[in-house]
């Protein structure tokens, strides 16, 4: 399979991850956005050597994972591309922080102490980013955007952009391989016909997202699309797990919880 046909694939994995009968994915989407908010805004709140109160907000993480039952192996390998990026930035760190802190009893550099305190962050907001697309389609997604009074032209465009990426991917798919049937002993697309191709693709998603309009149109479009037939209630235990979960978060954030865990921990093996 191409490059091309693996990305296809894996929108269509996330969706249909999203369109799961589990009980995160029935959590109302509004919830799961707001939480998802706060869980990034608490974790990039902490100070950039508070390396110790930062991993304990990886327990937010672990339990979605958990009762999702969704695989961390698939979830690090579609991630690929994002997490080493995230690791590259505060590589460079070491060499501009070149301070001397305590640590646990011992100097360490500041720099270093940064550096994973970034990687951690970058990390965690990538993975509850993750976990919100993997539990909640795109539909729900925009319901909660208009839910907040999100302006309808927004959302409508998040919401096509999206659908219109599979469209595009696989006319690029078609395209490539009509291309290599024309020119089976040629490795890629020669840069010569990259403009007419680029061309070419500009051309037929134009006419495609005619055709799509078009069809929206028959189907009653009329400048606000109803991304939910139903309107979905909250339901009392949506507010539990919302209420919970910002405690846990506020509990964590405001007080040394892994520090405390740690003393007490020590002081029961010696």
């Amino acid at each position: 399979m191409s490059k091309i046909g693996d990305a296809i694939y894996e929108i269509h994995s996330m969706d249909a991850l999203a369109a799961r009968d589990q009980w995160v994915n029935r959590i109302h989407p509004l919830v799961k956005f707001i939480l998802t908010v706060g869980y990034i805004v608490a974790v990039v709140s902490f100070q950039k050597y508070d390396v110790i109160g930062l991993a304990g907000m990886v327990i937010y993480p672990i339990a979605v994972f958990i009762l999702s039952e969704l695989s961390l192996k698939d979830s690090i390998k579609r991630l690929r591309v994002v997490l080493p990026i995230i690791c590259f930035v505060g590589l460079l760190n070491p060499f501009f922080d070149k301070n001397m802190v305590l640590f646990a009893g011992a100097e360490i550099s500041a720099g270093i102490l940064s550096m994973i305190t970034l990687i951690l962050k970058g990390t965690f907001s990538v993975l509850a980013s993750y976990l919100l697309i993997a539990t909640t389609s795109v539909d729900k997604l925009c319901y909660a955007f208009r839910m907040l009074h999100i302006p309808g032209a927004v959302v409508t465009q998040f919401m096509l952009t999206y659908r219109y990426i599979t469209v595009l991917l696989e006319e690029v798919n078609r395209m490539t391989q009509a291309y290599t049937l024309r020119a089976p002993g040629q490795k890629g697309i020669h840069f010569k016909v990259w403009g007419s191709l680029t061309g070419l693709l500009l051309l037929r998603s134009m006419d495609r997202a005619n055709n799509v309009y078009e069809s929206m149109l028959l189907r009653g479009y009329r400048g606000d699309y109803q991304y939910m037939r139903e309107r979905i209630a909250v339901r009392p235990q949506d507010m539990m797990y919302l209420l919970f979960w910002m405690g846990v978060l506020v509990l964590f954030r405001l007080y040394p919880v892994m520090w405390i865990v740690g003393n007490l921990a020590g002081g029961m093996f010696t």
